[in-house]
């Protein structure tokens, strides 16, 4: 049985939660702040941490940055701030997946088994068996297993979780228009619900990396009043890739 836990300061939530969630055959464990966090990673193989921005002393934006920092760990986070910053800075972080408070308990099961299910496939393995884990498109490289972009010029550029998933999405159907909502589904997982502008930010970022100069968006266009075109001529070496 996987083991859940649920980091929030409301304890009628932790409550509802772990309860809620042993109806789904999963162990769930209870954290209050990041001490008790921390007691809990250490006393139990946990599977999956679902965990409140809003937490008393450290963040929940500061803990997922330090649970990616040493593991690939999948990590749900809940947030009560509709605020799209907010949930890009959690994405950028490594977050898996994020939902907005109030939620209803069965999505959140139903998201836990979403990222478990991805968590389990052998990406990463995968990547580093294939021999075609670099792909190049319009000059630039994108290599798998370091999760960073080479541009034409053979300089190094850094991508995000958030942002190599995005790029991948984008890479997998070249020149076709993608709405909003099918960008965040396919490279996160979910529809965007009330936080549809955070596309936009994710978006943005990743064009100022693949633009040299940022007000020439040359490969990410905006097909206005519909979403995004990648406008790739060429690409290679994406089909080998995992999902």
């Amino acid at each position: 049985m996987p083991h859940i836990l649920v980091v929030d300061d409301d304890e009628d939530i932790t409550t509802l939660l772990t309860q809620y969630l042993g109806r789904f055959g999963f162990t769930a464990h209870a954290a209050g702040d990041a001490r008790a966090m921390r007691a809990q990673l250490a006393a139990h193989p946990i599977d999956l941490v679902v965990l409140d921005v809003m937490l008393p002393g450290e963040d929940g934006i500061t803990l997922a940055r330090e649970l990616r920092a040493r593991s690939r760990l999948p990590i749900i986070m809940l947030t009560a701030r509709a605020n799209p910053y907010d949930c890009v800075l959690g994405l950028e972080m490594g977050a898996d997946d994020y939902m907005g408070k109030p939620f209803e308990p069965r999505e959140l099961v139903a998201r836990i088994q979403n990222v478990l299910r991805r968590a389990a496939l052998p990406d990463a393995q995968a990547l580093q068996a294939s021999a075609d884990a670099v792909v190049r498109f319009d000059g630039w490289t994108l290599r798998g297993l370091e999760r960073h972009l080479v541009s034409p010029r053979g300089v190094v550029v850094p991508l995000s979780n958030a942002e190599f998933r995005l790029l991948c999405t984008f890479l997998r159907s070249p020149r076709s228009i993608f709405r909003r909502e099918q960008l965040m589904e396919q490279a996160r997982g979910r529809a965007m619900d009330a936080f549809e502008r955070s596309i936009d930010l994710l978006v943005s970022r990743l064009r100022q990396k693949l633009a040299g100069d940022p007000r020439d968006p040359s490969l990410i266009k905006t097909v206005r009043g519909v979403g995004y075109l990648f406008n790739s001529q060429t690409v290679q070496g994406m089909a080998a890739w995992p999902r």
